[in-house]
């Protein structure tokens, strides 16, 4: 299965940070790697409005810092308060008219370049085995959602969205029952959704991966294929990634497509509903000119034809037409 890591999200990350960075473009990240003692400080930081900035510039930036960096922030007194509190405070400005009004780009930039800096850190949080469970049981993700519900596709937005995302995807990297159950009852699905249809491609394939994690659970499974309008919707969005791409097509984007579709296939009653929801390059064999060089991704979409030929009370002429050419 392709899996983001936290090394990767870090990258990409790192890569946004640097070119919409105008607010930290004194800041330099410390070469050496610095000592428990050092990170701490950095820590302690945080508590000060004068030196906040700085510190979650360093602390989120200093890869080198943050495998252990999650259980010092989470056993740190009122830490991670003040890094929600980050988040709070941008999403009370944007919703003030007043503000967005006064207010000059280069201060709401740096605004979101604070805000992200304390997403990454609880990134970390996130992906600790040590603290991942603690942030489910504050609810924490809720303070995410306003970022994630956000339509606007500017770049400062963007950021917001990826970073949030980063967070519910570290959640989920680890195949917990648990942690599904409460992202569905915490309505994420619509979210990710929103974010596969309005988000840029990092945000649109980080998406899809949090739906695909949540279907390998049979409690996500159940969630899309009990009511035809969560599979309709979720196929819909789907279909239109792969149908009408924003650009090239994204080969990393269309696997995690690919795997959502295979869990689906493995409900009878959604191979039934993939007779009028299937993508129709799926269902003209186009799809293969997209990852013929890809063994893993073939492997999927010939699964994905077996199992709806399977399942499906008399499957169209064109699956059976497209499994017959797909190298065995």
């Amino acid at each position: 299965m392709s899996n983001f890591s936290f090394a990767e999200w870090s990258n990409l990350l790192d890569q946004w940070g640097a070119s919409s960075s105008s607010s930290n473009a004194d800041h330099k990240p410390e070469k050496a790697i610095p000592t428990t003692t050092s990170v701490e400080k950095l820590i302690k930081e945080i508590e000060n409005p004068l030196t906040r900035e700085h510190a979650l510039f360093a602390l989120s930036r200093n890869r080198e810092i943050r495998a252990n960096l999650a259980p010092l922030l989470w056993n740190s007194t009122g830490t991670i308060y003040l890094l929600l509190e980050v988040g709070n405070y941008l999403v009370f400005q944007e919703i003030t008219t007043a503000y967005r009004v006064m207010s000059s780009p280069d201060l709401v930039a740096r605004a979101t370049n604070n805000v992200c800096n304390a997403l990454v850190l609880l990134q970390c949080v996130a992906s600790h085995p040590d603290t991942r469970m603690n942030l489910i049981k504050a609810n924490v993700p809720y303070y995410l959602y306003p970022f994630l519900e956000a339509k606007n596709k500017e770049k400062q937005y963007e950021y917001l969205r990826l970073t949030s995302l980063g967070i519910i995807g570290a959640l989920v990297k680890v195949d917990n029952a648990e942690i599904v159950h409460f992202l569905l009852q915490s309505e994420i699905v619509p979210l990710c959704l929103r974010c596969m249809e309005v988000g840029n491609e990092l945000s649109k394939t980080v998406a899809t991966f949090i739906i695909q994690k949540i279907l390998v659970q049979d409690e996500g499974l159940r969630y899309f294929c009990s009511f035809a309008e969560r599979f309709f919707a979720l196929t819909r969005v789907m279909g239109t990634m792969v149908d009408k791409p924003v650009g090239e097509p994204s080969l990393r984007l269309l696997k995690h497509i690919l795997r959502c579709y295979v869990r689906l296939s493995d409900c009878p009653r959604a191979c039934d509903g993939f007779k009028i929801s299937l993508p129709s390059k799926f269902r003209d064999a186009t799809i293969l000119n997209l990852i013929r060089d890809d063994p893993e991704a073939l492997e999927w979409l010939r699964q994905l034809f077996v199992n709806i030929a399977t399942r499906n009370r008399g499957s169209p002429p064109l699956i059976e037409e497209t499994l017959s050419i797909l190298p065995s």
